[in-house]
C-alpha cells in the first residue's frame, strides 16, 4: 500500500493534494481568491485533482450562491448562506470577512506528514489554514492572528469545514448518553437540513462525544465511511448540513453558540482545536481501526507502553478511609496480581464527606498524618505503582481555599451561586488560580512518590460569569486553555506520572484531552452488561489502549442491583485497561483466587487488547456478542452471552484479520485450525447457560 506523502502542489501554486496510504484530500484557489474544495475520498493522482478544477459551479437563481457547499472554509459576508465556519466583529461594529490569499507554505518539507499552511488576509486579521495528513487521517486546524490597533472579537471561530460529495442516501452515525450511559451509538439517515450535536456544558460532556461518521451502505468491514472528530474538552458544536444539491457539510469548533469566543488585541491570536476526518472504504470497522492506529500514534502520550491493571478504592470506602485501611486493600489488592493502587476520593483537606475539602490539596493529618509517603512507599513495597484522585478545578464552599479567596470561582454578579454536588468551579482562566494549582499540586507530587493522578471534574458550567474582566466570557475558552497548560505542565515537570481523566465518568473524552492523559475513565456505570453497550460506542473512535474498565461487586450496589458472576465481570473489563473496584476485604479466598487467574490471564492477552486491531465480530444485542483484537500471530476473542433462548446452539463466532492461508491453534483446547474456516464457518465457543463469558486465543502455527 503506498505511504503518505508530503503534499503536492500543482505548477500554478494555487492547487493542493495531500495523500494518505489510501485516501486524498484536494483543495484549489480560483482565480478570484475563493478557495474551493475539490475532493476527499480514494487516493487520487495530482492530474486528477487538476482535472477536478475545471469543473464548473453555478448558481441557479439570486436566492442561490454559486460556492454554498464547496467553499472549503465558509465565512461570514457576501454571497454566501450557508453555516459560516469564521465570523468576526471589528471594534467600529462590522462583520463579515473579506479575504484575499497571501501565500502558502509547507513546514517540515522533507516529512511525510508536513504541514500545509494557506494564509489569507482581511485587513489587520491573518487567517492561516493548517493541514496535515497523518496516515489517512487529516488533521485540519485554523489560526486567527490580530495585526492591527484595534481589538478583534472572534464571534464564531471554527476549526474546519469538511465537505462530501453528492450521494443519495446519506446515513449519520454518533454516540448519546447521559452520565452512567454514555457511549450509545445510534446510526439514522440524514435529512435534508441541519443536524446539531455539542455541549454547553463547559466540557466535552456525557450527552455526546464530538465524533460522527457519514456512510450510504457501510457495513462493518465493507463500504466508504466519512468520520471526524474534534479535539476539544470545553463546549463544543458540530453542525452536519444536507444542502439542497445533496452534498454534505460538516462544521465544528469550540463553543456552543456564536455569541462570542474571544477579543483579540493587537498581536493576540487564537488557534483553534484540532478537527480531523477520515474516509476509508473499510466499513466502520475499517474506520475504527484507522481512527485507533492514529491516536496511538500521533495522540496519546507514551501510547507504546502497556497501561497497569490497577485497583482503585472509591466503592470499596467511598470517603471513610484512612492510612491502615488502605495498606490492608493494597496488600490484597498486590496479593491478585495488581500493578497500580489507587486512593480515591477522601484522603485531602477536611474532605469527610462531599461537603468539604475540595481545593485544600494537602493530606488529611487525621487519617494520614505522616503525609502520603507513608502508603506510597508500603504500595510501592509491595510491587505496585501508587495513584491518587484531585479534582482541581473546583471547590467547595467549605474550604480553607473559598474563605480565601470566594472572588476565585465563577459566578454572576446579584445571582445566586449554583452548587451541584455541593462544589463551585473555578475560574481557571484567572492566571492566580493557575499558578495556585500549580504550586499545589506541583508541591503533592514532589512531597510523595506519586506514579499516577486521576483528574476528575464533577459537575458542569452554570454560573460562567467573571465579574472583573472586560470581556467576561473568554471563560469558556481558556479555562480549558489553562486546563491544557497544567496538564503539559505537571508533565514536563513529573514526566514518570501518568494521568487520568474523568468527569463523572466519560464526560471529557476528546482528542484534546487524550493528547494529555493516559487513559480516560469511560464512565461512573461499572455493571459489566452495560459497559458492553458503553464499550462498543467507545471503540467507534477511540481504541482500548485508553478505556478504563473495573470489575466492581455483585451486586452491583451502586446502579441497579444486578447479579453476575466474577468471570462475566473480568471478562467485559479485560476489553480495555483492566481495573479492579470492589471491596476485596469482602471477596472469600475463593473469588481471590479466581480474581487473580483473570488478572494473570489479562496480562498475556494485554498486549493485544492495549496495541492490536480490534474487530467488533458481535455486537452487544442481547444474545452472543464478541470482540477480536489481532497483533501480529496472535489473536485474542472476548466473548459474552447474555441471553440463550429455546435451547438453540450459540452461532459461531466468524473471525477477522487472519491470514486464510495459515493454521492457527487454539491455546485453551489445542485444536488447530485453518485461517480459512475461521473466516469463512467460524469458531465454536463452550458458552452456554452457566458459562456466560470466555476467553479465546489463537496463535499462528
Amino acid at each position: 500500500m503506498p505511504e503518505t506523502v508530503k503534499p503536492e502542489i500543482a505548477e500554478a501554486g494555487r492547487t493542493w493534494l495531500l495523500s494518505g496510504p489510501a485516501s486524498s484530500y484536494a483543495l484549489h484557489l480560483t482565480d478570484a481568491d475563493e478557495l474551493v474544495h475539490l475532493h476527499w475520498g480514494p487516493r487520487i493522482a495530482l492530474a486528477d485533482a487538476e482535472a477536478l478544477v475545471a469543473v464548473p459551479y453555478q448558481g441557479r437563481a439570486s436566492f442561490e450562491a454559486a460556492l454554498d457547499g464547496h467553499e472549503e472554509y465558509p465565512v461570514e459576508g457576501g454571497p454566501r448562506f450557508v453555516r459560516p465556519a469564521l465570523s468576526v466583529r471589528t471594534g467600529a461594529g462590522s462583520r463579515g470577512t473579506e479575504w484575499t490569499f497571501e501565500a502558502y507554505e509547507i513546514q517540515d518539507g522533507d516529512d511525510p506528514g508536513a504541514e500545509l499552511r494557506l494564509r489569507f488576509r482581511d485587513g489587520a486579521l491573518l487567517i492561516t489554514l493548517h493541514y496535515r495528513m497523518r496516515g489517512d487521517v487529516l488533521e485540519r486546524w485554523t489560526t486567527l492572528l490580530n495585526e492591527g490597533e484595534e481589538p478583534l472579537e472572534l464571534l464564531r471561530a471554527d476549526s474546519a469545514t469538511w465537505t462530501l460529495p453528492e450521494r443519495d442516501d446519506w446515513r449519520l452515525s454518533h454516540l448519546h448518553g447521559r452520565w452512567a450511559a454514555e457511549s450509545r451509538l445510534v446510526r439514522a439517515p440524514l435529512t435534508y437540513g441541519e443536524k446539531i450535536i455539542g455541549s454547553r456544558r463547559g466540557h466535552t460532556g456525557h450527552q455526546y462525544l464530538p465524533w460522527v461518521a457519514l456512510d450510504t451502505d457501510a457495513t462493518e468491514e465493507r463500504g466508504e465511511v466519512y468520520g471526524c472528530a474534534l479535539g476539544w474538552s470545553g463546549s463544543w458544536r458540530i453542525a452536519v448540513a444536507q444542502l439542497p444539491d445533496a452534498r454534505v457539510q460538516i462544521t465544528g469548533g469550540a463553543g456552543h453558540d456564536d455569541s462570542g469566543l474571544l477579543r483579540l488585541a493587537q498581536g493576540e491570536s487564537f488557534t483553534t482545536p484540532l478537527f480531523a476526518g477520515l474516509w476509508t472504504d473499510g466499513g466502520f470497522g475499517g474506520a475504527s481501526r484507522a481512527w485507533h492506529a492514529y491516536q496511538r500514534a500521533h495522540v496519546i502520550p507514551d501510547a507504546e507502553r502497556d497501561r497497569p491493571v490497577l485497583f482503585n478504592s472509591w466503592e470499596a470506602t467511598f470517603f471513610d478511609i484512612s492510612e491502615e485501611q488502605q495498606a490492608t486493600l493494597a496488600r490484597r489488592a498486590a496479593a491478585i496480581g495488581v500493578e497500580l493502587f489507587v486512593v480515591d476520593d477522601g484522603w485531602f483537606g477536611a474532605r469527610t464527606g462531599d461537603h468539604a475539602g475540595l481545593g485544600d490539596w494537602w493530606p488529611n493529618p487525621d487519617r494520614f498524618p505522616n503525609g502520603l509517603k507513608p502508603l506510597a512507599d508500603h504500595v510501592h513495597a509491595l510491587g505496585m505503582q501508587f495513584g491518587i484522585w484531585v479534582e482541581p478545578e473546583m471547590v467547595n464552599p467549605d474550604s480553607d481555599l473559598y474563605r480565601a479567596h470566594p472572588d476565585w470561582v465563577q459566578f454572576q454578579p446579584g445571582r445566586k451561586r449554583t452548587e451541584f454536588r455541593n462544589q463551585l468551579m473555578l475560574n481557571l482562566a484567572r492566571e492566580d488560580v493557575q499558578e495556585y494549582l500549580w504550586e499545589r499540586l506541583d508541591g503533592l507530587l514532589s512531597s510523595a512518590p506519586v506514579d499516577y493522578v486521576k483528574w476528575d471534574f464533577n459537575r458542569c458550567f452554570t454560573d460562567a460569569g467573571w465579574p472583573d474582566d472586560p470581556y467576561p466570557q473568554r471563560l469558556w475558552v481558556d479555562h480549558v486553555r489553562a486546563l491544557y497548560g497544567l496538564l503539559d505542565r505537571l508533565r514536563a515537570a513529573h514526566p514518570g506520572v501518568a494521568f487520568e481523566s474523568c468527569s463523572g465518568g466519560g464526560g471529557r473524552i476528546d482528542l484534546g484531552i487524550l493528547a494529555r492523559t493516559d487513559q480516560v475513565w469511560t464512565s461512573d456505570n461499572t455493571d459489566p452488561l452495560d459497559r458492553l453497550d458503553i464499550q462498543h460506542g467507545f471503540s467507534q473512535i477511540h481504541p482500548a489502549r485508553v478505556m478504563a474498565a473495573w470489575v466492581t461487586d455483585s451486586p452491583n450496589a451502586q446502579l441497579n442491583g444486578r447479579v453476575s458472576s466474577l468471570r462475566f465481570r473480568f471478562v467485559s473489563a479485560m476489553a480495555g485497561v483492566l481495573g479492579v473496584g470492589g471491596d476485596l476485604s469482602e471477596w472469600t479466598e475463593e473469588e481471590l483466587t479466581e480474581a487473580r487467574r483473570w488478572v494473570d490471564l489479562y496480562k498475556e492477552i494485554r498486549p493485544l487488547v492495549q496495541h492490536g486491531d480490534q474487530y467488533r465480530l458481535r455486537p452487544p444485542a442481547g444474545g452472543l456478542s464478541a470482540v477480536q483484537y489481532v497483533r501480529g500471530d496472535e489473536t485474542v476473542v472476548l466473548a459474552w452471552l447474555q441471553a440463550q433462548r429455546y435451547g438453540e446452539p450459540v452461532p459461531a463466532l466468524r473471525l477477522r484479520g487472519l491470514d486464510p492461508a495459515a493454521s492457527y491453534e487454539c491455546r485453551e483446547t489445542g485444536e488447530v485450525h485453518r485461517g480459512a474456516v475461521l473466516l469463512h464457518h467460524g469458531l465454536r465457543t463452550a458458552l452456554r447457560g452457566d458459562l456466560d463469558a470466555t476467553v479465546i486465543r489463537l496463535r499462528r502455527i
